[in-house]
C-alpha cells in the first residue's frame, strides 16, 4: 500500500474504535478511473478477477470482511469498500444478477460477457495461458464504506 492510501486510511480510522488490523489497496483492472467512479456513485457493487491471476501474482483470495481502498489510474486512494460476498465459480455461470452489479457499461450481461471475455483473452495470454468460457473466476460483492 502506498504512503497516501496508508494516510487516507488511518485518518478514516481516527478516533473508531475496531480499526481493522489490514486492507489492501488496489486499482481496477481495465479503466481504473471510471470504474471506481462507478463504485463511488453506488452504480458498481461487484467486481470479479480470474482466479488463475491470484497465483500467479501469489495473491490471497478475498474473504468477506475484507477492507480495499480503491486507487486510481495514478495510484491516488478514491474509497474504501468492504467484501460482503465472495464466490468462485466458473465464468459461464455467472449469473446476470452478478454481471449487472457489476455496473458496466450497458449493464446487461451480454455487455459483461463481451467485455469480460475481451480482457480475460488479453490478460490470460501476457502469462501464457488461453481464455476457456468455463475458466474460474472469484467473484466478489462489496459494499461502499467511505469516499475520499
Amino acid at each position: 500500500m502506498n504512503v497516501k492510501a496508508e494516510l487516507y486510511w488511518n485518518e478514516y480510522w481516527q478516533g473508531k474504535e475496531d480499526k481493522p488490523k489490514s486492507v489492501s489497496a488496489w486499482q481496477f483492472g481495465a479503466d481504473p478511473d471510471d470504474l471506481a467512479q462507478l463504485v463511488m456513485d453506488g452504480i458498481k457493487t461487484a467486481t470479479c478477477s480470474g482466479y488463475v491471476f491470484y497465483g500467479e501474482e501469489n495473491e490471497p483470495l478475498p474473504s468477506v470482511g475484507d477492507y480495499s481502498i480503491i486507487l486510481s489510474s495514478e495510484d491516488l486512494p478514491l474509497a474504501i469498500i468492504q467484501t460482503v460476498e465472495v464466490e468462485v465459480l466458473p465464468m459461464n455461470e455467472v449469473s446476470e444478477g452478478f454481471a449487472i452489479a457489476e455496473g458496466e457499461g450497458d449493464r446487461t450481461y451480454t455487455y459483461w460477457w463481451d467485455a469480460h471475455e475481451k480482457f480475460f483473452k488479453e490478460e490470460l495470454d501476457k502469462i501464457g495461458h488461453t481464455f476457456k468460457e468455463d475458466m474460474l473466476l472469484v467473484c466478489e460483492r462489496f459494499e461502499l464504506i467511505h469516499v475520499k
